[in-house]
């Protein structure tokens, strides 16, 4: 994905992304404190009312933002989801959510997707042993992950339900197929299957 102010992509989605973590949890998150789109005109009046469109575009990137995806991901996410069985929304939830830095992200281990995904990308995450470099890994059920022991820092927050902890040995095990339910309520995946669908 495009480098791109992490704030900005908040104010214009028009909620917290939490792209930065922690930080955005702050009293000085921009978000906070300018509660409109970002740009010379954003400050000016309430948010034009959008297309059909327009909210199934800005519930798309929004995804993106939240993954750090660049478009040809998020599309190659869509048309593999939409071939198999179960409902396109449900698999592509799951896709997502079962890609190797947000699963680093889900067991707490990191503040943001974007920690994680450097985490990964640094080859300081092993996979059932192997060490691996590429945040877009699709994880499964039993994948074990191994945290390098030159990472200092430990498990930042709780971890998901479908992540068993073991901080002891800094593992984390991949127990259950991730929960769709609880994404499901920030991101309107109707309007993502809607925008490749047209």
């Amino acid at each position: 994905m495009e480098k791109t102010d992490k704030c900005r992509l908040c104010r214009r989605a028009g909620e917290k992304l939490f792209l930065k973590g922690d930080k955005c949890s702050l009293p000085s998150c921009p978000v906070a404190k300018r509660p409109y789109p970002p740009g010379q005109t954003g400050a000016k009046g309430q948010r034009r009312k959008a297309s059909d469109y327009a909210k199934q575009l800005l519930e798309k990137q929004k995804a993106r933002a939240i993954y750090r995806l660049s478009e040809k991901q998020m599309a190659n996410y869509f048309e593999t989801a939409r071939k198999q069985k179960l409902s396109t929304g449900s698999e592509l939830l799951t896709m997502l959510e079962s890609r190797a830095d947000n699963v680093v992200y889900r067991a707490g281990w990191a503040s943001s997707r974007s920690e994680a995904r450097q985490l990964v990308a640094h080859g300081n995450i092993q996979v059932n042993g192997k060490k691996i470099q590429s945040p877009s890994l699709q994880t499964k059920i039993g994948d074990k992950f191994t945290i390098n022991t030159k990472i200092k820092q430990e498990g930042k927050r709780a971890a998901a339900d479908w992540i068993k902890m073991d901080k002891s040995n800094r593992e984390f095990e991949v127990i259950n197929t991730p929960d769709t339910e609880s994404v499901a309520t920030s991101i309107n995946i109707q309007l993502i299957i809607e925008f490749y669908s047209r």
